[in-house]
């Protein structure tokens, strides 16, 4: 979902770019984040608690909580909900706290 008219703000779409999120092709907007992308293309579910597995969703927004850790393009810990998507990125739901050395 994603909103397309809005009576004070005038939103200017940049160009499609497609990324892959656990190997299923997404559609999404040149300066969007990931997080926005998933979430338009109806992913609610970005990670899980790390004891008790409990789903996680969209939270802050502005890369403070941990809820949208995730894998992407080799690298651990990337906070999708700051990180503009590019294309071809290829973006993974992290399990767990993911690899302390960095693979980008």
């Amino acid at each position: 979902m994603r909103i397309k008219e809005h009576p004070i703000i005038d939103f200017k779409r940049g160009k499609p770019v497609s990324f892959t999120f656990n190997g299923r092709e997404i559609t999404a907007f040149e300066g969007e984040t990931i997080a926005a992308a998933l979430h338009a293309a109806g992913v609610r579910v970005l990670s899980h608690s790390h004891d008790l597995k409990r789903p996680r969703g969209f939270f802050c927004a502005i890369g403070n909580c941990s809820s949208c850790l995730m894998k992407v393009n080799g690298a651990y810990n990337v906070r999708i909900c700051v990180t503009p998507v590019r294309e071809g990125d290829r973006v993974e739901m992290q399990e767990g706290r993911g690899d302390i050395i960095a693979k980008a």
